[in-house]
């Protein structure tokens, strides 16, 4: 066969809740093995994300039967991109941080990003080495972040999946409890 159609690099995997779920690539907090699984997609740019982490951490923490996806989606900036890029290298070194949820505002620049990473401990250096050395991994894991949002038909973020509910709001501490609550019911 010949001609770019033959080249597979140029299809997209299949939208599969599997992959949302379950992408080895991708970060998890929470519990593991939690009964309730929330899938966040986001982006570190976004003021709406940034208001849900401190109530979705309460909840992670105080359940502790809730398993959490992280799905890295830098969909508002380029600083974004970076940001992402980091955190996932992050990851690599056994340590994916939400540092860059706390800095206040929209439209970030990277030098911020790296302050608030390297107020939380992080070897810029040593971040940004593994981040490109990680680039091809990195950007292939947020490609398919972006193809899965894109398949779920999102719009912007944050959206959540909860059990099988999809949240496109900032829910705040009761809010996540209620969702989590029903997911559990509707399971």
């Amino acid at each position: 066969m010949s001609g770019a159609c033959a080249n597979p690099r140029f299809f997209l995997p299949p939208l599969s809740a599997e992959m949302i779920l379950n992408d080895p690539e991708t970060p998890v907090g929470g519990n593991p093995n939690g009964d309730v699984t929330i899938v966040s997609f986001f982006d570190y740019n976004c003021p709406f994300c940034k208001r849900t982490v401190a109530p979705l951490n309460a909840v992670l923490a105080s359940d502790g039967n809730v398993r959490h996806v992280y799905k890295d989606w830098p969909i508002l900036a380029q600083s974004s991109v970076y940001g992402a890029k980091l955190a996932l290298a992050a990851k690599f070194q056994d340590r994916y941080e939400d540092a860059l949820m706390g800095i206040e505002g929209s439209r970030v620049p990277e030098e911020r990003m790296r302050q608030a990473l390297e107020g939380v401990g992080f070897d810029m250096t040593a971040l940004e080495t593994e981040a490109n050395r990680r680039d091809a991994e990195i950007t292939t894991l947020l490609q398919r972040n972006n193809s899965q949002a894109e398949g779920l038909g999102l719009q912007g973020t944050p959206v959540f999946l909860i059990g099988p509910f999809l949240v496109a709001s900032a829910l705040d501490e009761d809010g996540f409890r209620q969702v989590v609550a029903d997911a559990r019911e509707a399971s």
